[in-house]
């Protein structure tokens, strides 16, 4: 007997808690009005939550914090009221957002968040979304494709390296046809994780598919080597040091990845088939991969990238690869460059340039939009139409 009312005093403070814990779920029934949870809030989870002004409210339990902080947009100071903490944010522009909670001055993410990889670290992320009626980046009633996770070994690293693939709908059951290959960059402090995860690229073309836009592809996303943020060394040459950020990249991708691809999966290997494009940085690295390999690759395309200055002289940049537009342009079967409407001029002042020395491009402005997701998205539905299409 004495053995059984130890055991029942263990189980009080746990049986205590529980009681609690319902308690607090029930407290929480009443949620601000026009609002709903987020969409990438961990399973089961009500907050943070949006309204229909786009609107956050975050709510967080600390109840020994001294100061409560969450790091997004220009950061907003919670109020405490007994244990609990809360704000509500201003209007949230449209798009992913990655976001922190400071607390005590220690940053931390968000427990009530999924976890997302993203300037250079683990981050909470939350999706303000778009209009209802916008849904190219939303799973529909249509077929899917798979995105697969692949492990290589990279001889120009000595390591193994993770990849994601995109495989369309069909690819199990149609063994012998073939397809092209789209390769997927993605931008500084992230991974190949990116497209999959933040970008929702496999919702993007299943539904470009589904309605006849696009040709079935692969698409294969591998980390360019600049997960990490920039940060040259100290004493070292900024603007070289720039240029060298994932340089380490460009081997791998053309000696190990490349082959691996087409050995591993049902492609069509010759340049004709094979695509490559990048957001932000991963458009720089699509420049410095495609421009000096026209050999390998008939299109690209930059989503708010950057790679070649304002003043520079088109006849000798790359290599020369733009000295003669006209072998250029029967080379080169689409040359896409787009940007967010509010991050600057400077991908149409390069678009105009090209333009007026004879290259032909597709330029593309993101309406409403910066340096973000809904960017790159936009950009890659409209990209994705002009490809393998001769």
């Amino acid at each position: 007997m004495t053995r059984y009312r130890a055991v029942a005093a263990q189980l009080l403070p746990l049986a205590t808690l529980l009681l609690l814990a319902g308690a607090a779920g029930a407290q929480e029934s009443a949620f601000p009005a026009d609002t709903r949870a987020l969409a990438t809030n961990a399973p089961g989870v009500e907050w943070p939550r949006i309204d229909s002004q786009r609107r956050v409210y975050f709510r967080v339990v600390a109840p020994n914090a001294q100061s409560v902080r969450v790091g997004i947009g220009p950061g907003y100071d919670l109020v405490k009221q007994d244990s609990v903490w809360t704000v509500t944010t201003d209007p949230l522009v449209v798009g992913f957002h990655y976001y922190s909670l400071i607390i005590d001055g220690y940053q931390v993410a968000d427990p009530a968040s999924e976890s997302f990889f993203g300037v250079g670290r683990m981050m909470s992320g939350l999706e303000v979304p778009e209009d209802d009626s916008i849904d190219y980046y939303r799973p529909k009633n249509v077929p899917h494709g798979q995105v697969r996770e692949v492990w290589y070994y990279s001889s120009e690293e000595q390591a193994h390296r993770k990849i994601y693939v995109y495989t369309p709908p069909g690819y199990d059951t149609e063994t012998s046809r073939r397809y092209p290959v789209l390769y997927l960059q993605h931008g500084m402090g992230e991974d190949q994780r990116g497209w999959h995860q933040q970008g929702h690229m496999n919702f993007i073309l299943d539904n470009l598919l589904d309605e006849g836009k696009a040709v079935p592809m692969i698409v294969v996303m591998e980390s360019g080597n600049v997960a990490a943020m920039f940060r040259p060394r100290p004493g070292a040459n900024a603007a070289e040091a720039r240029n060298q950020f994932g340089a380490s990249f460009y081997p791998i991708m053309l000696n190990d990845l490349i082959p691996f691809i087409d050995s591993t999966f049902r492609t069509l290997s010759d340049r004709e088939n094979r695509a490559m494009a990048g957001l932000s940085w991963g458009g720089f690295q699509t420049f410095q991969t495609v421009l000096t390999n026209l050999d390998r690759f008939a299109w690209l395309g930059s989503f708010s990238g950057a790679g070649i200055r304002a003043d520079a002289d088109l006849k000798t940049v790359y290599n020369g690869a733009f000295a003669d537009p006209e072998a250029f342009n029967r080379k080169v079967h689409a040359f896409f460059i787009s940007h967010g409407s509010t991050e600057g001029q400077g991908a149409k002042t390069l678009s105009d340039a090209l333009t007026a020395y004879g290259i032909r491009n597709t330029y593309y402005v993101s309406p409403g939009t910066a340096h973000v997701w809904p960017t790159w998205r936009r950009s890659l539905r409209e990209f994705v139409p002009l490809l393998f299409k001769q």
